[in-house]
Order: structure tokens, then sequence, then C-alpha cells
């Protein structure tokens, strides 16, 4: 090499490579924007189901407010997410200015790989399709996730567009998510959440059943509060309104 070209060499040029990435997190849609409401309220979930959304990096929905920039307390939000181990990573939907004072606290604004640089509301079809119940998984390339091995503690798996099929154990500690159905054809010692693309119609089936946490669309129930449900048994979890029901298998 000569020393012209050695003088175009970066210093570390081999120490790292730059890739495009596609990975899911989590959305927290906010229907409320003071953190003395929202706070609280996920301490609370905290201290009923250990671990739960601990460390876990999520995007902060903005889609259910309706409120004035000045009415949100993005930098209160923050601050109090990580006090609780929660990583906020940034903001998805909402209006600009929404937006605009959510990057004024750090949060940038997220969206879906493949949208435009802008997040606008998009145009009404000339012809609606009949709508489809549920998410939409035709062309995600597969309907399912299969997991053979157990789901170990501190462990988080989640099938996004798809259901999620486990033919083992979910140990206590562990989080398994879909945005479809959940199936676990061993013991359920975790925690459940099902629907997570907002799918009422999901379904949490496990052939023991024992959860520490189990939701469907956001509507959940901790341990404590699963006195009435046939543990340790076969059981289909649904969603009746805004209430689970457990059923027998």
């Amino acid at each position: 090499m000569t020393a012209a070209a050695q003088q175009h060499v970066l210093p570390g040029a081999d120490a790292f490579r730059l890739r495009a990435g596609n990975f899911s997190i989590l959305v927290l849609r906010l229907l409320d924007g003071r953190p003395e409401v929202v706070l609280p309220a996920l301490g609370d979930q905290f201290r009923r189901a250990p671990g739960f959304l601990r460390f876990a990096p999520i995007a902060i929905g903005l889609d259910d407010l309706n409120l004035t920039p000045a009415e949100v307390d993005f930098p209160g939000l923050v601050a109090g997410l990580r006090a609780l181990d929660i990583v906020p990573m940034g903001v998805v939907g909402g209006s600009p200015a929404l937006r605009q004072a959510a990057a004024a606290a750090g949060l940038s604004a997220l969206r879906p790989s493949g949208a435009e640089k802008e997040i606008e509301p998009a145009p009404a079809p000339v012809e609606a399709a009949p709508p489809i119940p549920g998410p939409d998984f035709r062309g995600t390339g597969r309907t399912a996730m299969i997991v053979t091995q157990p789901v170990r503690s501190g462990s988080r798996i989640y099938a996004e567009g798809a259901d999620l099929i486990i033919t083992a154990t979910v140990n206590a500690g562990a989080e398994v998510i879909a945005d479809g159905n959940i199936h676990v054809y061993g013991a359920l010692r975790g925690r459940a959440v099902a629907g997570a693309a907002d799918n009422p119609e999901a379904r949490v089936f496990a052939l023991n059943f024992d959860p520490e946490l189990i939701a469907i669309a956001g509507f959940y129930a901790v341990r404590e509060g699963l006195s009435a449900a046939p543990i340790g048994r076969t059981v289909m979890v649904r969603l009746d309104g805004e209430s689970l029901r457990f059923e027998k298998l």
C-alpha cells in the first residue's frame, strides 16, 4: 500500500459494521399524559407481577391521546419509566406537535419498517376490503412460531404477527408474547401475553395452567387474581368483553 493510500485508511475501520435491523418492541399505549396517573398504575402492576416489563425496551404509543403537548409531561414520563427499569426507546403515532414535544424529551419518532419518513394518516382506500377479525397474518411468511425448548426464567419470546406454540414448559420469571394465540403444551408458570396486536379474539391454551400473569389484548390478571381459575389443569383463556374467562378443556 502506498503512503498516499495509507493516508485514507480510517483508524479502527475494522472495529465495527453498520447493518440495517428490524426489531419488534412492545408499545405502551398512553391513555393519560400525566406521570402521576400512569406511573403509579405501572408500579402497582410491578408489585403484583415482579419482573413484568422489567428492562423491556418499549415504544410509547400516542394515538389514544387527544391532548396538547403542554398537557403531556414527557420528561416526567421518561424519568419515571426508567426508575421502574423500563427502557423507553421512542414514540409511535400521535400528532406532529406531540412527536415534537417527545423529541425534546429525547424520544425520537419510531416508524414501522418500510414506512415513509413522516408518519401521516393513510389515505382512505378507494374500495375497502371486507374486515378481517384479528391481526392480518397474511404475507408474514409464517403463521406460527414454534419453540421446542423450555423457556427459562428471565427469557422473553415474542411471536410478531403470528401464533406462538411452545412444546415445553414456560418457567416462572419467563415471558411469552404473541400477536395471535399462545399454545403451551407443558406447564405455563411464567407470564403470557396474547393478542398483543390488539386482537381481542386471541386465546391462551395451556396443559398445566399456573401463570404469574395472563393477558389478552391489554386486559390482564395476575396470580393473586386467579383464585377462580382452574390452576394446574388444562385451560383455555379468552376475553369476554373486558374480563378474562378461564375454561377447562
